[in-house]
């Protein structure tokens, strides 16, 4: 199994020249160079705005599916207007919009049988939804606590289970200095208010190991 990436490591990843075209690459392109993902922190002014951030909409599903997964037509009818829509909409009333990753109130809703942890059960042991929907669905709902995860970005971070833990203590590590590496290259790269610190590391580590990763056998990112 491999290690997690080592928070100079990580640092070294962020500082590489590549990181800021591909950011702008990917939230910023126009036309057939555009990523579809790239609408995702964006479409129908976000999924956490005050008069939806509790439900799950019609609109949340696709901004899913533009970051390349399917949910499947059974569970999204019951997401849109069933009993699972109803359950994960208790769950995200306990978990606060405005919560960060790394602040000291994110810890007690992230650990196992935290609020967040209890809402992503709630999506997981649904049929159809896998720990990437899950994760991805949640992310749309509570994009500063809960970040987007999927295979790709999980092998170039060397990270597995318990990700969100993992990455909350990285961005308390010697003073928030992760953080901040992350908003300087926010604005560096010109991007929309939208998108947030959490996405910016999920570009950043998708874009770089997205052509190299191969799959279950792949050794993981090389380095700069």
């Amino acid at each position: 199994m491999k290690e997690p990436l080592a928070f100079a490591e990580i640092l070294a990843v962020l500082d590489d020249s590549r990181s800021v075209p591909d950011l702008q690459r990917y939230f910023l392109a126009d036309g057939d160079a555009a990523f579809t993902g790239g609408q995702f922190d964006r479409l129908g002014g976000g999924g956490c705005r005050p008069e939806i951030a509790n439900i799950l909409t019609a609109e949340d599903l696709i901004a899913v599916e533009l970051l390349s997964v399917e949910v499947r037509p059974r569970p999204a009818l019951d997401l849109l207007q069933g009993q699972l829509g109803r359950r994960l909409a208790a769950d995200l009333a306990n978990i606060p919009v405005n919560v960060e990753l790394g602040a000291d109130d994110a810890f007690p809703l992230i650990v196992k049988g935290g609020y967040a942890d209890k809402a992503w059960w709630t999506l997981r042991d649904a049929d159809d939804i896998g720990w990437v929907i899950a994760g991805k669905l949640l992310a749309r709902k509570r994009p500063k606590l809960v970040p987007v995860y999927d295979e790709v970005v999980s092998c170039a971070l060397g990270t597995g289970s318990g990700f969100w833990e993992w990455l909350h203590g990285k961005l308390r590590e010697e003073g928030n200095v992760l953080a901040q590496r992350l908003d300087a290259l926010h604005g560096k790269a010109g991007l929309p208010a939208a998108v947030n610190r959490l996405r910016v590391l999920d570009v950043v580590f998708w874009m770089r190991h997205r052509d190299g990763h191969g799959g279950r056998a792949c050794p993981g990112l090389r380095l700069p």
